[in-house]
């Protein structure tokens, strides 16, 4: 069992980390979820609600996933993925639509942008990685615009019994073989699960969310409990 980063030492083992795993993350991905990661990506946008010519911001966008499936379901919206990890974006921008994209590098704990500047800020797998989830919460709050949507998703606490049992299997045994056969890096694909287990449950996240001010809160889980989808209004 791996044992995860102290937390001022996080930012620097997170960034490493999906550095060596950048070229094969999004593969990665589809092959742990069955492909279903498509599905909550298109999920997330939809729950943004944004129109045409509002801003959206992608924070933790990796190699942009989420910021292009905000283009394909709305053309016409200005998209910002913005992540720490350079590798992961240079991967992104040689992906078709790209060139539609703002990319920017950018602390989630210290987000370059003005305040009220997005109509809605959407992530995927990012606030297991912080050091600290309310101040990535409450950056995504103040860059939003009153009236402004924040869709989250991420992992959450496996559930309880014989499932949460199996759920946990799966997390230790096969996803760190995955990540040792695909990507070169077990080490890696030990640790991703590790921090899903010891993150906040649903209902946490959710009081976190309330806690830095927003409102209208709701989740629905996915994938026999183990994914969850926020959403909040500013």
């Amino acid at each position: 069992m791996s044992v995860l980063p102290p937390i001022h030492e996080k930012p620097r083992y997170v960034r490493d980390m999906f550095a060596r795993i950048a070229p094969r993350y999004d593969l990665l991905n589809r092959l742990m979820t069955g492909g279903q990661d498509v599905r909550w990506r298109r999920e997330v946008i939809r729950r943004a609600r944004v129109r045409p010519g509002q801003r959206l911001l992608d924070i933790g966008a990796g190699t942009g996933d989420l910021a292009r499936e905000a283009r394909r379901q709305q053309p016409a919206a200005r998209v910002v993925a913005a992540d720490f990890t350079l590798p992961m974006m240079q991967v992104g921008r040689r992906r078709a639509g790209a060139e539609a994209i703002g990319w920017a590098a950018a602390d989630a704990l210290r987000l370059p942008f003005a305040s009220n500047a997005f109509d809605a800020v959407v992530s995927g797998f990012l606030l297991r990685n912080v050091a600290d989830v309310l101040q990535a919460l409450r950056e995504q709050y103040r860059v939003l615009r009153p009236g402004g949507r924040i869709v989250i998703l991420e992992t959450t606490r496996p559930p309880g019994g014989l499932l949460g049992v199996l759920v946990r299997l799966h997390f230790r045994l096969v996803i760190p073989t995955l990540g040792r056969l695909v990507a070169g890096d077990a080490q890696a694909y030990r640790y991703l699960p590790r921090s899903s287990e010891q993150f906040l449950s649903a209902a946490q996240l959710a009081a976190h969310l309330a806690a830095v001010g927003f409102r209208h809160i709701g989740y629905r889980k996915r994938m026999l409990g183990t994914v969850a989808i926020h959403w909040a209004v500013k």
